[in-house]
């Protein structure tokens, strides 16, 4: 097992944080979190992110790592019990490819959508959820036949859209939209429940109501901001 301080810099309710917290988790690592305010970003922050100057940033012995898929790869090859990548060559880049698509197809479409629920009707929404579905059709598909994406455990590409498992149903309670349900996404909606029923899982993910509030009080900003626009 890897030796040396561990500090993790992250805000409380960032998908791409809690992946960092899940990966060392597994690991059974032990690490000191410390809250950021990104509004007010700290000289610690800035120090060891003057690129991104974002969470997360994972400091291993004063060395930092940066980039949430980086981190979770740097953890997997340092802390080599539990691994989370498969060892066979494909399984591992359609690991990797998966991770990828959820960050730059359905992270964006879920943004799209939460904006045009928010602000939007007819058309503009249908298109917004229609954008939305044809992501999560493809992450239906890529269960077929599978426990997790990555088989029977939990894995790489289960930490990194491990955000979807709660987040659809945060866009429930705030916009009345059940976007993911077991008739249309019947892989889906069980990969989300034996996801979130891991122990490690569900005790560290973010409190419920201040994920509603948070959600909702975007709303009112976009509402907002459209009724000045």
């Amino acid at each position: 097992m890897a030796t040396g301080e561990v500090k993790l810099l992250g805000t409380w309710s960032s998908p791409f944080v809690l992946r960092i917290k899940w990966a060392l988790g597994m690991k059974g690592a032990q690490y000191e979190f410390i809250e950021e305010d990104i509004s007010n970003k700290s000289p610690m922050l800035l120090q060891y992110n003057p690129v991104y100057k974002k969470v997360p940033v994972l400091v291993h012995d004063g060395k930092p790592i940066t980039e949430s898929l980086i981190i979770l790869e740097y953890i997997d090859e340092m802390w080599k019990e539990n691994p989370i990548l498969l060892k066979d060559p494909y399984e591992k880049a359609v690991a990797r490819f998966l991770s990828n698509f959820g960050d730059s197809k359905v992270c964006i479409t879920a943004i799209y959508l939460l904006l045009h629920l928010c602000i939007s009707t007819g058309e503009k929404q249908q298109e917004a959820i229609t954008s939305a579905a044809e992501n999560l059709n493809i992450l239906e598909e890529k269960l077929e036949g599978k426990r997790f994406f990555g088989g029977e455990t939990i894995g790489y590409a289960d930490i990194s859209l491990g955000w979807i498992s709660y987040m659809v149903s945060l866009l429930d309670d705030v916009t009345n939209v059940k976007l993911i349900d077991e008739v249309t996404y019947p892989l889906l909606s069980q990969w989300i429940s034996n996801f979130t029923s891991s122990p490690l899982i569900k005790d560290s993910l973010p409190p419920r109501d201040r994920m509603v509030s948070k959600f909702r009080m975007l709303r009112e900003a976009f509402l907002a901001s459209a009724a000045t626009a």
